[in-house]
């Protein structure tokens, strides 16, 4: 069988015109160490602090430690599969999170993949985990509230829209059921909330997941979840994560509310994670880096200027003290970067005062321009009047015979105590707060025994649904109290109807 020559030049030149001179160079280096969550590669003499590498099996890591002879690299999930001699490659790019509408009601890991069974997210868009803060000049000042729906917090210590504000207490005191109340309350206020789990346990997340979306609060939240058996890198990675799906809407004009639960969790898992990178420890064995990596993080909440749409992300992070002891590293840390902090007592939580708020220590930097005029009226004094019942209380168990303004003061102070008592989540709608607040403050409530103030309360609040809709209606539009006339008269309307209960 002969092969004609005419055929062999049609091959050759079919090969030629498909023979593309193309030469890719990767930049390669090798493992020479694996473990604990890390590795360290010699040959990767170019890598870039923070650039996603790539092993032999697929698996991605973020160099870290840019040495003289070596990178060391936080491996970014199961480490099993890769051996030291593996090969380990550069990509160019740094790490990055999956961002968009498409993350609205799901759960997912702090790479932004779904965690949640419900498939894959369908987005294109990418945001670098870290970004610089906003400056200056490209943010304004925080002038609108953040409602929260508890009277304690939005009375006492008021946030606003690029707030950051700390809640710290022991464990077991109702800092999570805090977040979660704020969240609920976000319903129909243009709000997109993030909620960050780090280190905690995934039946607690499934359950708080449980609630949001029993409340029609999934519709609007995003949950990014680092479980306890998650490596240190992710747990490290979750709340930079978070903030990056929360700019992408910041920077689109939205506002944000973004959740860290808890950062003390953070801090012990970027411990770890430094001490086996052999990095040298400073107090109580953390980096020396530690605040930064709190500053940079919270940094990026902010009130937007309006050239730059005038989008908001507001903070709030957690931290977990031992004993009440709030004067410990990490806790002194976060609130220096904070704009105050909301302290939660387990002296309260135990004695059945829930939200257990401690007013004497916890504070607003922002104070009333994140109020409305209205509670700003209302609230005003009721700071002074639970100091002044707190100093009092001490002494009255000493001596029966008190004078009449004594008397009058601890009075007030049993019924703002009560006032301020919220259930789990019953989020109240600021008029309401408004309204209780304004009972309260005028004595209305004076002669209502403490047993009776929350079934006043829940009454009056229905009395004014049916009868008096208008007044609640003034204050949630103009932000103003209605004429205290009107006002005046249809709580006496109200308080002559009361029955109270018969003990």
């Amino acid at each position: 069988m002969s092969i004609k020559a005419e055929e062999i030049s049609a091959l050759i030149k079919q090969q030629l015109a498909n023979y593309k001179d193309e030469l890719t160079v990767d930049e390669v280096g090798t493992v020479t160490y694996v473990g604990d969550g890390i590795a360290r590669a010699n040959g990767l003499d170019n890598a870039l602090s923070g650039e996603l590498l790539q092993f032999e099996d697929g698996t991605y890591g973020m160099a870290q430690n840019l040495e003289s002879n070596d990178v060391g690299i936080v491996i970014l999930g199961a480490y099993k599969g890769i051996r030291e001699g593996d090969t380990v490659k550069r990509t160019g790019r740094i790490m990055e999170v999956p961002v968009g509408e498409a993350l609205i009601g799901r759960v997912v890991n702090p790479l932004g993949q779904p965690i949640d069974g419900l498939g894959d997210i369908k987005t294109d868009k990418t945001r670098p985990v870290e970004r610089k803060a906003p400056g200056v000049m490209e943010r304004q000042s925080v002038n609108e509230p953040l409602q929260t729906g508890i009277k304690a917090i939005d009375a006492l210590v008021p946030i606003g829209r690029g707030q950051r504000e700390l809640v710290i207490g022991d464990r077991k005191t109702g800092k999570t059921s805090v977040a979660v109340d704020t969240i609920l309350n976000q319903k129909d206020q243009d709000m997109i909330c993030i909620y960050v789990a780090i280190g905690q346990k995934e039946s607690t997340v499934r359950t708080q997941v449980e609630t949001l979306r029993k409340y029609g609060a999934m519709d609007y939240t995003i949950v990014v979840s680092a479980g306890p058996s998650s490596p240190a890198p992710l747990l490290w990675l979750a709340p930079y994560a978070g903030a990056a799906m929360g700019e992408e809407f910041m920077f689109n004009g939205k506002h944000v509310l973004i959740v860290y639960d808890d950062l003390s969790k953070q801090a012990d898992a970027y411990r770890e994670l430094s001490l086996i990178l052999r990095r040298p420890p400073g107090r109580e064995a953390y980096p020396g880096d530690v605040f930064y990596l709190h500053s940079r993080l919270l940094e990026r909440a902010a009130k937007l200027s309006d050239e730059l749409g005038g989008g908001s992300m507001t903070a709030l992070p957690f931290i977990e003290t031992k004993a009440g002891d709030v004067s410990a590293y990490i806790p002194t840390n976060v609130i220096s970067i904070t704009d105050g902090q909301i302290f939660l007592d387990s002296d309260n939580f135990y004695s059945g005062i829930r939200p257990a708020i401690d007013a004497g220590t916890s504070v607003s930097r922002v104070g009333g321009s994140a109020q409305i005029k209205a509670m700003k009226k209302v609230a005003g004094t009721l700071r002074l009047d639970l100091a002044s019942y707190r100093e009092l209380e001490s002494f009255a168990q000493f001596g029966s015979d008190l004078d009449e303004a004594t008397q009058a003061k601890l009075n007030r102070g049993r019924r703002t105590v009560e006032v301020l008592k919220q259930p789990l989540h019953k989020p109240l709608p600021v008029e309401k707060q408004v309204l209780i607040l304004y009972a309260l403050t005028h004595g209305f409530l004076d002669s209502v025994a403490v047993d009776d103030i929350l079934k006043y309360q829940d009454e009056m609040f229905e009395f004014f649904d049916s009868n008096h809709k208008d007044l609640l209606d003034h204050i949630a539009t103009t932000g103003e109290l209605p004429e205290t006339d009107k006002l005046d008269a249809a709580i006496k309307e109200f308080a002559a109807s009361f029955q109270p209960s018969s003990k």
